[in-house]
């Protein structure tokens, strides 16, 4: 007498939903960073790529739960499905925390926002007053997010801070040096994030009586969260200039140095005639 074992059908489930999540997962992520996916778009099918992740970790336990109970086949099924929407949901699990421990917000800067204007999408990163944080909530979140001043010439240091941003990848749109009349200088930079949201980095070098000082804008175009990356952004550059700067300094330590006038040679003797 043979005897039937059957194939547990929430094990077939569970893994048709966790191959269903891959391609939900990726291909959105890939549209969006290549600009063919519009955001308001990804966030729907993100979300619905999150759901089918979940559902497969929830049936694959289900049947996981029954095949013990049962003896029925489908172990490497349920197991795949499992495996797979855990995947799947690991970077929703690591945005999600981020979202928790960072403040709602889109746009952060060391000075007030008019001082450094966006020129991709200006409008889109506009927040209301009550979504904007205050000084003092900005310096407990981002308290590296600050003006820097230092003891080096304006052009100097705008040329530190210009081949910095180069070095974090930047793609630079414009760039305006400071002038010889005290006018600033400002870089704006687009960046595109992993999941392919779109960002702004302004910066500005602005002459001061002792040196420079550099301030710095990031702001996220058409995000609802940052999820931190603005203050992070802002923060780990300002951080990484400090070190350059300090660098700097020390290899050219007579770099602000008055040049010594040369000695003016003594006029010549005039013979007079006795």
């Amino acid at each position: 007498m043979r005897i039937l074992i059957r194939t547990s059908k929430w094990a077939t489930v569970a893994r048709r939903l966790g191959w269903l999540a891959v391609p939900l997962t990726l291909v959105p992520v890939i549209m969006h960073h290549g600009g063919f996916l519009d955001s308001r778009t990804f966030l729907s099918v993100a979300a619905f790529a999150c759901l089918v992740a979940a559902l497969a970790v929830l049936t694959a336990l289900i049947a996981l739960a029954r095949l013990w109970q049962t003896g029925d086949q489908g172990w490497g099924r349920a197991l795949a499905g499992l495996f797979l929407g855990l995947v799947c949901l690991a970077p929703f699990a690591w945005y999600g925390s981020l979202a928790l421990r960072n403040p709602v917000v889109t746009d952060i800067s060391t000075v007030p926002r008019g001082e450094l204007p966006l020129i991709f999408e200006p409008d889109t990163a506009l927040m209301p007053p009550s979504q904007m944080l205050t000084p003092e909530e900005q310096q407990f979140y981002f308290p590296n997010a600050t003006t820097r001043t230092y003891p080096l010439d304006a052009l100097q240091l705008f040329a530190i801070v210009e081949h910095l941003a180069e070095e974090q990848g930047w793609d630079i749109r414009q760039r305006n040096e400071p002038g010889a009349d005290g006018e600033p200088g400002r870089i704006n930079a687009r960046i595109v994030t992993l999941p392919g949201w779109r960002e702004e980095a302004v910066l500005r070098v602005m002459p001061t009586p002792g040196g420079g000082a550099v301030d710095m804008r990031s702001a996220s175009i058409g995000a609802p969260h940052d999820l931190g990356s603005n203050g992070e952004r802002i923060s780990s550059f300002l951080v990484a200039l400090d070190d350059e700067v300090t660098a700097f300094l020390r290899d050219n330590p007579n770099i602000n140095q008055p040049v010594a006038p040369e000695p003016e040679e003594p006029a010549p003797e005039v013979e007079t005639g006795g």
